[in-house]
């Protein structure tokens, strides 16, 4: 059901959105179908004359990996961390 969006009150918003929202039904990774429906929503906003900043985690990435933090150094894990979020930005383009 696709519903039409008001003009907006603000001009300019952030939205975050977490990895593991991503992951939709499934236990990690992303889900495509959910992930193209929640690009939909954010490109129906921007329609409006949003200007939109888009931050995504990683947690649905990093997170799956059974206890990846627990084996790595600080700098690799936050490196790992980074590296699922760029994963993540990709998988909405």
């Amino acid at each position: 059901m696709q519903q039409t969006m008001s003009k907006p009150t603000y001009k300019r918003i952030l939205l975050k959105l977490s990895g593991e929202v991503l992951m939709g039904q499934q236990q990690f990774g992303i889900d495509p179908e959910f992930v193209a429906e929640l690009a939909r929503e954010v490109k129906a906003a921007k329609e409006t004359g949003l200007e939109i900043c888009l931050v995504i985690g990683g947690g649905n990435i990093f997170r799956g990996m059974a206890g990846a933090r627990k084996e790595k150094d600080r700098a690799q894990a936050e490196f790992m961390d980074l590296t699922a979020k760029a994963m993540n930005v990709l998988g909405m383009l």
